[in-house]
């Protein structure tokens, strides 16, 4: 018997997400086909990408030879920042949709705080008005210019994608999207690998309790709390145990005890350093 909690989140306009997805960073060629194939197979439903991942086409593939049909799926890719502008941004969109083989995407996001992101957004707001994309977000966005392109645009992200671990929990930052209607959404789930995570003993012991791996508790730990998230694997058995995390429930005192891991920074990047804006500026796609 399934535990007393959705797979699924509602999006402010209506659209349903799921609340578990396959990440494919660093997937290309046969090795992302068929970890679609075997993901999709596992139950999965989302699948995030990017333009700057490139492999827009080994995705479109490995959604086409899952035997599953389109409109089942939730497709992600995101814009990126040498595109972030109101005259590129539909041609980025029309680019990504010709690789990957789909008439529309079912959330598309801004994938750095960088660039015309104003311009963009306007031209992604379009996007949505005309059926080409039934979500629009932002990911990597700090919390005061995630408010800030709510209050003085017409459409209020429908999703944040951002950061979100055990040892970076942005309890604050997804208490003001949840005011704001939108949905969190967090990558690294697993902070890949870093701090032992894997080996970590609170995460360890409480998931003995469930027959459950401290992989599957980060999971869990995250849906209980409405984040959706998108962890990569290419390995069979970890895609399949990825997704194993619907028939058991965290209690408060668990959730409290993870809550303790928090160190409060980032682990993978500066994003508001000059460092990183020069180089994600000068990294170009086409």
């Amino acid at each position: 018997m399934k535990a007393a909690v959705k797979e699924t989140a509602i999006l402010r306009n209506g659209v349903e997400m799921p609340l578990v997805g396959l990440g494919v960073m660093h997937m290309y060629g046969s090795e992302c086909v068929r970890a679609i194939c075997e993901a999709v197979d596992a139950g999965y439903r989302m699948i995030d990408t990017a333009a700057i991942y490139g492999n827009e086409g080994a995705v479109g593939k490995g959604i086409r030879e899952s035997g599953t049909d389109r409109d089942t799926l939730f497709i992600t890719t995101k814009l990126w920042v040498q595109d972030a502008s109101y005259e590129r941004a539909k041609l980025a969109c029309e680019t990504s949709l010709q690789n990957l083989g789909l008439d529309y995407l079912d959330l598309y996001l801004i994938h750095q705080r960088l660039g015309d992101i104003y311009g963009a957004w306007r031209a992604m707001e379009e996007l949505l008005d005309e059926g080409k994309v039934r979500a629009i977000g932002v990911s990597n966005l700090n919390i005061g210019r995630l408010v800030d392109l709510a209050m003085h645009n017409r459409i209020t992200p429908h999703v944040s994608q951002v950061e979100i671990h055990p040892f970076y929990q942005q309890t604050g930052a997804i208490r003001e999207m949840k005011n704001l209607g939108i949905q969190p959404e967090g990558w690294a789930p697993f902070a890949e690998g870093r701090n032992d995570i894997f080996q970590n003993k609170l995460l360890a012991s409480i998931g003995a309790k469930y027959g459950k791996s401290p992989a599957q508790v980060i999971l869990r730990w995250d849906v209980q709390r409405g984040i959706a998230v998108i962890p990569k694997s290419s390995h069979s058995s970890r895609i399949r145990q990825n997704y194993d995390i619907w028939d058991f429930e965290l209690t408060a005192e668990e959730m409290k005890q993870i809550a303790g891991m928090d160190k409060g920074r980032e682990l993978f990047f500066e994003h508001d350093s000059p460092e990183m804006a020069r180089m994600f500026g000068n990294y170009r796609i086409h």
